[in-house]
């Protein structure tokens, strides 16, 4: 008997697999068929052929192994061959960030999404440098990060409304973070003593005028919450509040 190991069978699917999102609803056996954009990632960038592996989410049903059938220069066919995990548990965090300048509002949205907010709802406050949102765009940078960061469930992103609407119609049973560079609650403290569906409020790149603060603190759903003795900018103070939220409350924090 030979003392020679014998090879280990290498893991399917392999991960180093491309991941991706499609808006087809993913089952066993079932095909799939990418065109576009998708396919030239998969055929040109990553060089896929027959029977190469690649990772599937739908937003609904969770990640798929799946495995080329078929490629050509406009178009990958797929066979669909198990389940690697359920959707996840997503935690009810929203992020309500100002509107920013156009790269930094890419990286909030990158961001969000990778650490793991729900939903994200873009806010106009009177101090934005921009007003407007192209939810295309914004859709596709969270697809993106989600392929890169694993996520199987995609945060909703909301059109941009009104800070004054969206204060007006918050949901009740929803506290409100309000990160206030004029001072609150150390937000640690603040999010670990509240249990419960929450969203975080970011201010624009010149902060909340005197009006937008004193109505934003009336509301009997905000909790102002400091997050540190420097001013943060925009893009910076959704990336610490979110990443302490997830550390306090959220599933940074949950034992597996």
């Amino acid at each position: 008997m030979s003392d020679t190991p014998s090879p280990r069978t290498p893991a399917w699917p392999p991960r180093s697999a491309p991941r991706l999102f499609v808006e087809d609803r993913l089952e066993e056996g079932c095909a799939i068929t990418l065109e576009g954009q998708q396919a030239h990632y998969l055929g040109k960038v990553m060089r896929l052929r027959e029977g190469d592996a690649v990772i599937l989410c739908d937003n609904l049903t969770g990640e798929w192994a799946a495995r080329v059938g078929a490629a050509s220069k406009r178009r990958i066919d797929l066979i669909v061959a198990e389940r690697l995990r359920t959707r996840e548990a997503v935690p009810d965090l929203w992020l309500c960030p100002a509107l920013l300048k156009k790269d930094r509002f890419d990286m909030v949205l990158e961001k969000a999404t990778e650490l793991g907010a729900a939903r994200i709802v873009p806010a106009i406050t009177r101090r934005c440098v921009a007003d407007k949102l192209n939810l295309d765009r914004a859709q596709t940078i969270t697809v993106e990060a989600a392929e890169q960061c694993a996520r199987t469930a995609l945060p909703q992103v909301d059109a941009p409304q009104k800070l004054a609407a969206m204060l007006n119609d918050w949901p009740a049973d929803r506290a409100l973070f309000f990160a206030d560079e004029l001072g609150g609650d150390p937000a640690a403290e603040a999010f670990a003593a509240h249990h419960g569906p929450a969203a975080i409020l970011i201010g624009p790149e010149g902060g909340f005028d005197d009006a937008e603060r004193e109505a934003i603190r009336a509301h009997p759903a905000a909790r102002p919450i400091t997050l540190g003795p420097r001013i943060l900018r925009g893009e910076t103070a959704a990336i610490a509040a979110i990443s302490v939220w997830m550390a306090s409350v959220g599933d940074w924090a949950r034992q597996e």
